[in-house]
């Protein structure tokens, strides 16, 4: 007679012992998909970072002087990020050149329309419609900037669309939350001296109300000589 199993034994059914040829039965790999999972997530706070409202606010309040920044051009070979200093020894309004994209330099010289942009997806379409508008606008100047752009890529996209005014290139994304990038693209409209004429536009507005702002900005240039 057998004597009582040790505690805690494997036990098979009652007469039979553990079947040794019996497959093993391995505990799931759930290791690949949680790599893939984890790598959606890092895309999904990446787009949110740039998208998504800074403290429920979207672009410079109406009135306040637009943040200063100098920016390498996309069309350049000049490598370096954003520029956003007020202060030290290189403010970026004194940081210029053939191939820097600067804020300040050109509100300087009168009224400024700014996109600030992703390379991706129909964010970009804005640069289009602001290209076809422009020219019946002389006294404003258009430019963009590429948030967090690849520049062989922001230049095939600006190549496609035929754009000719300045665009530059925020590797950092730096202007994001300096400009509370609420959508993309968010057009900003700046009074010569650097104040903000009204709310900026969020995502890519209408023709009729990107003329509307146009038009505004013109009246304003040609008011103030």
């Amino acid at each position: 007679m057998a004597g009582p199993e040790p505690p805690g034994a494997p036990r098979g059914r009652r007469g039979e012992g553990l079947d040794p040829s019996a497959p093993v039965v391995k505990p799931p790999q759930y290791g690949r998909y949680v790599v893939l999972l984890a790598v959606a997530i890092l895309i999904g706070i990446t787009v949110n970072t740039i998208t998504t409202k800074p403290n429920g606010s979207g672009g410079v309040a109406a009135g306040e002087s637009v943040p200063p920044f100098a920016v390498p051009l996309a069309s350049g070979n000049l490598k370096g990020d954003a520029n956003v200093s007020t202060t030290g020894k290189a403010p970026a309004c004194t940081v210029r050149g053939p191939r820097i994209l600067n804020i300040c330099q050109l509100y300087e010289r009168g009224p400024v329309v700014l996109a600030l942009f992703v390379d991706a997806g129909g964010c970009a379409d804005v640069l289009s419609d602001l290209q076809s508008l422009s020219p019946s606008y002389p006294k404003v100047q258009v430019a963009a900037v590429a948030i967090r752009g690849d520049r062989s890529s922001v230049r095939g996209l600006l190549s496609s669309h035929g754009i000719s005014f300045p665009v530059g290139i925020d590797d950092q994304g730096d202007l994001a939350a300096l400009y509370k990038l609420a959508t993309c693209p968010q057009v900003t409209f700046v009074e010569r001296g650097g104040a903000a004429q009204g709310r900026a536009l969020l995502g890519r507005p209408s023709q009729a109300t990107l003329r509307s702002r146009l038009a505004q900005l013109e009246a304003t240039a040609k008011g103030s000589g």
